[in-house]
């Protein structure tokens, strides 16, 4: 699962979302540009609900990766 920040994310709400994620066990990768930053999820995603992490402050989409089995 990768998580797109708004442009204007705040370093709090980056925080927030990073611990958000960390709390529920999951390690995280993260990429930051110019305007954005890119947090990756790393784990099993299946429990997460994409519309939950969207409505964290900050969040500009969530894109959940497809697994091939």
């Amino acid at each position: 699962m990768l998580i797109i920040t708004k442009k204007d994310a705040s370093d709090d709400a980056l925080d927030a979302i990073k611990g958000y994620l960390i709390n529920h066990g999951f390690d995280i990768h993260q990429s930051t540009g110019a305007n954005r930053t890119i947090i990756g999820v790393i784990g099993d995603t299946d429990s997460l609900d994409p519309r939950e992490v969207e409505a964290l402050p900050g969040v500009s989409q969530v894109v959940r990766i497809r697994k091939d089995d």
